[in-house]
């Protein structure tokens, strides 16, 4: 594997983690909010991390081409 695969499969992995803490701070608005807002400061953090990985990927692909 190439560091574009190890990128691409990371970024993979943590957007389906992003979409579960979404989803799980949705279904806990109405019953806890704080375990809600907890789930969602995770949720924001992944996708922080996944805006990283795309910039790191297009400097990748910049310097490869």
């Amino acid at each position: 594997m190439n560091q574009n695969d190890d990128i691409i499969l990371h970024q993979l992995e943590l957007n389906k983690e992003y979409k579960q803490l979404i989803e799980q701070a949705y279904n806990l608005r109405q019953t806890d909010s704080e375990l809600s807002d907890i789930s969602e400061y995770k949720a924001i953090k992944l996708l922080d991390e996944l805006n990283k990985l795309k910039y790191l990927y297009r400097e990748i692909k910049v310097n490869l081409s």
